[in-house]
């Protein structure tokens, strides 16, 4: 342990340092302004730092990138020190970066470049494609710290293993034979644990249509990265909402596969060794056909055969389309019992409803099983070790954890002794049969559609509100309940905060205190322009599904914005 709070605040401050330094002088500001001269830094705002070309380059989607690398019109360096340039400014205004990449990645681009000189095709179905990680990911040349001071200069957290900055995880392979080139790794919150990110080393990574707001977590440096343009697609991880509440908060689509499904093997994480309700990886992109093609690029490559718990599960076009021969149906979840909606999130339910109902779609109200009961076998899961795991991260350093983290993991107590076998088996019963209990309300709700079908979908809230206000998120079951299911989600943007419109509501009345106290935390000031995004959920496995049904959603909403534009 670091002997005072001198050593790993000193520690954190030249990691940060080392953070920006490793930016190109040419691409440092120090004429950036704060939240209060601009709220929000996305899109137009970001086009005075970038040349044309950039701006072409960064607002294109990942199939128009690959179709231009893959084709000679765009060089990959080109393309690579685009992204890089764009990932600078969204880090200086954003703080959403951990280890930045750029010089290998340029060099990678390169030798890509070479490779269609010579050979006139393209290295795989990714060539030339710029993605960014996770700080989970393991990539040769980088370090890994998830946000922990402790795991500075080490291989998490260990010395002398070896691994240090040569260890890459199974997906990084299998990125980089695609043709994929990795530029730089993003924030997270030590522990991994919350919805917003925050840790001791960057500090607060920050929503960059709103600044007010957090970009979510814990995969929130892909959230901010992508929302502000610095990246086509990236990669996340989720065990309670870590793909979908930055994707929401963000105005960007992150799908959430079912455990089994793309690799996970060679990640850090914490706690590694709870598999009651395992942590997945997935996308996030601003296009739901980048998501689709990330996934559909990744299987070709089998990764089951390099991953034990992968699914031998290659991509299934026969389910990636939508029923032609009968309407779909749909549940709608509008409140958990728990807490409600803030004004902005209840419009966007109301909004996408509209949008079904008038081509002719069924919709119903869900009403499964107790979500309570399902957030107490996760909040069991989750805390197996009491702690212990997170503790010991800390206590590398003694670093103090963010108040985020801390009210779940004992915050600076010592933590109590783990759970025993038999407090886990009890709880993995509990799990079974809750999940065999809402799969038959599922199937039940053939009775309700009309299709002679169990609805297709649910559409749910990702969140309570459109983003959370810095330590304010104190509610994740919306999207928790989705993870113990181990049910394919995929979140997806709807609208934006409207001031003049979601004004709070003088009629709302709570049913708990915990509903008062979130629903306190609503200003239309505070909140106004920021992405209001929700999530379509889909049984397990059903990946392909949908993706396919959350584009076709996308499609209604982009057809109805136009119609009132």
């Amino acid at each position: 342990m670091a002997s005072g709070t001198q050593d790993w605040q000193k520690l954190g401050r030249a990691k940060l340092e080392s953070i920006y330094n490793s930016i190109p002088e040419q691409w440092q500001s120090s004429q950036l302004p704060d939240t209060e001269e601009q709220r929000d830094v996305t899109g137009g705002y970001t086009h005075q730092f970038l040349s044309q070309e950039e701006i072409d380059i960064t607002e294109a989607v990942a199939s128009t990138i690959i179709q231009k690398t893959s084709s000679g019109q765009w060089s990959a360096e080109a393309v690579t020190r685009a992204f890089c340039h764009r990932a600078s400014l969204a880090h200086q205004l954003t703080a959403c970066l951990h280890e930045v990449l750029f010089d290998a990645a340029i060099q990678e681009a390169k030798k890509l470049d070479e490779y269609y000189s010579k050979h006139q095709k393209p290295v795989g179905p990714l060539h030339g494609l710029p993605v960014s990680l996770k700080d989970q990911f393991h990539v040769k040349g980088a370090e890994t710290t998830m946000g922990y001071i402790g795991w500075i200069g080490t291989f998490q957290g260990k010395k002398g293993t070896g691994k240090e900055n040569v260890f890459e995880s199974e997906m990084v392979k299998e990125l980089r034979d695609l043709g994929a080139i990795l530029y730089c790794k993003t924030s997270v919150p030590h522990t991994l644990m919350t919805g917003e990110t925050v840790n001791n080393i960057i500090g607060y990574t920050w929503n960059p249509k709103n600044r007010n707001l957090s970009c979510g977590g814990s995969s929130g440096g892909e959230g901010a990265l992508i929302g502000i343009g610095g990246s086509p697609v990236g990669f996340g991880t989720d065990i309670g909402g870590s793909i979908r509440i930055p994707a929401a908060f963000n105005g960007l689509y992150g799908l959430r596969p079912s455990h089994g499904r793309l690799p996970y093997e060679g990640m850090a994480n914490s706690m590694d060794g709870q598999n009651s309700v395992l942590s997945v990886v997935g996308p996030l992109s601003n296009s739901i056909r980048t998501v689709q093609l990330l996934v559909k690029s990744l299987l070709s490559r089998q990764p089951w055969l390099h991953d034990p718990l992968v699914h031998d599960m290659p991509w299934r076009e026969d389910t990636a389309t939508i029923p032609q021969d009968r309407n779909l149906s749909f549940a709608v979840l509008r409140h958990d019992g728990a807490v409600s909606l803030h004004p902005p999130v209840k419009r966007a339910m109301d909004t996408v409803v509209s949008a079904l109902e008038k081509q002719g779609h069924k919709i119903i109200d869900w009403a499964p099983p107790s979500h309570a009961l399902g957030l107490d076998i996760l909040m069991k899961a989750w805390t197996y070790d009491n702690g212990a795991d997170t503790h010991a991260a800390f206590d590398l350093s003694g670093e103090p954890p963010a108040p985020q983290v801390g009210n779940t993991f004992g915050g600076n107590q010592k933590p109590e002794p783990p759970e025993n076998a038999i407090h886990i088996m009890n709880n993995n019963i509990a799990q079974r049969e809750y999940q065999k209990e809402y799969l038959e309300y599922w199937n039940s709700t053939a009775d309700a559609t009309g299709t002679g079908e169990p609805v297709d979908a649910v559409i749910m809230p990702v969140a309570p509100f459109a983003a959370a206000r810095p330590n304010s998120y104190v509610y994740y079951g919306y999207t928790s309940i989705i993870n113990v299911l181990d049910y394919t989600a995929c979140a997806f943007p709807v609208t934006t905060v409207q001031k003049s419109i979601d004004r709070v509501d003088s009629s709302f009345n709570p049913v708990s205190d915990l509903d008062k106290s979130v629903m306190s935390t609503y200003d239309p000031e505070i909140y106004d322009g920021a992405h209001v995004g929700l999530q379509l959920v889909g049984r397990r496995l059903q990946e392909e599904k949908v993706v396919a049904m959350t584009e076709y959603v996308a499609g209604l909403l982009n057809k109805q914005s136009v119609k009132t534009h």
